[in-house]
């Protein structure tokens, strides 16, 4: 099958189960409640990761871009993303939840943007209170772990998988917010294929919905055609890759040690490799979106 077969044999997915729907139906309850809302994105695929649906739900809001797993993409990639947003009039800035990275900008950022909101209230007799914020995202963007960071606590709830936050919660976040957490929500459909084969090349979106025969398989190819370097590196290539993406799969098989009976190659072994390494950062720092072009030709990088 080629690659061209396999992009074309991919579904276009509708997910929208039970517990989405009412994440939503939670966010549009509760927007009324907060002065600003952090959008956080996945820096490796922000334009994969913003849900379009957000912007429908936010409405007028203050609204601030946050880049999270900063430590995971091209840092000149992100930069330009950066210089997009901010040319769309959208505060923004990248995050490494992990190590802390950026956590003072954005604590900045929410304060500045809510202050409009909390003087608002005291000109008119309110008592004055902590800025409130709402972050919204979809499922395995980090959220979860950039509220801990925030808090100093693990007082969100954290998993591996997609959409384990659950339920509203407020969390302090030092003397002058207060923090909304809302569950991951996703948008009813993926009109690009290519949008949600990068969500699923992230862990967005459960392995169960896609084949993970052909996601392993066309991120091997994406990653062959743009950083054979990293796969060389990665396995231990001392020779050039094979010339053929199966030969590659089964030529890292063999390197791994992925053996069935007969030396056959264990290839959905092999798949689960490649997909949780690629998701952990193991090939380095690598962006798969950029932002539109006429942006692009705007920034010089330095």
């Amino acid at each position: 099958m080629t690659e061209n077969d396999r992009k074309n044999d991919l579904p276009i997915i509708q997910w929208y189960p039970g517990h989405m729907k009412k994440a939503r139906e939670l966010v549009e309850e509760n927007l009324k409640l907060v002065d600003v809302v952090v959008e956080l994105l996945d820096a490796r695929i922000p334009a994969a990761s913003a849900n379009p649906m957000l912007r429908e739900i936010i409405g007028d809001k203050p609204r601030i871009v946050a880049l999270n797993k900063k430590d995971l993409a091209d840092e000149k990639m992100t930069k330009r993303w950066l210089e997009y947003f901010r040319d769309e009039k959208l505060p923004a800035v990248a995050l490494d939840s992990v190590t802390g990275k950026g956590m003072r900008e954005l604590l900045s950022l929410i304060e500045k943007a809510a202050k409009y909101r909390t003087e608002k209230l005291v000109s008119k007799g309110v008592a004055a209170r902590k800025a409130r914020v709402m972050v919204l995202g979809i499922p395995n963007v980090g959220k979860s772990s950039l509220i801990n960071r925030l808090a100093g606590a693990a007082k969100a709830k954290t998993a591996d998988k997609p959409g384990v936050t659950r339920a509203k919660q407020w969390i302090r976040i030092g003397a002058d917010v207060d923090l909304l957490d809302t569950p991951g929500i996703l948008w009813p459909k993926f009109e690009d294929p290519e949008v949600g084969l990068r969500l699923a090349f992230t862990g967005a979106v459960n392995d169960e919905i896609y084949d993970m025969e052909n996601v392993a398989h066309l991120l091997l190819a994406a990653l062959r055609r743009d950083h054979p370097e990293r796969l060389q590196e990665r396995f231990k290539f001392k020779e050039e890759l094979p010339e053929t993406t199966e030969a590659l799969m089964d030529a890292i098989g063999r390197k791994r040690g992925c053996l069935l009976k007969g030396g056959r190659i264990d290839l959905e072994k092999v798949q689960h490799i490649l997909l949780s390494e690629f998701r952990m950062g193991k090939f380095g720092k690598i962006s798969l979106d950029e932002p539109p072009a006429d942006i692009l030709n705007e920034v010089v990088d330095g």
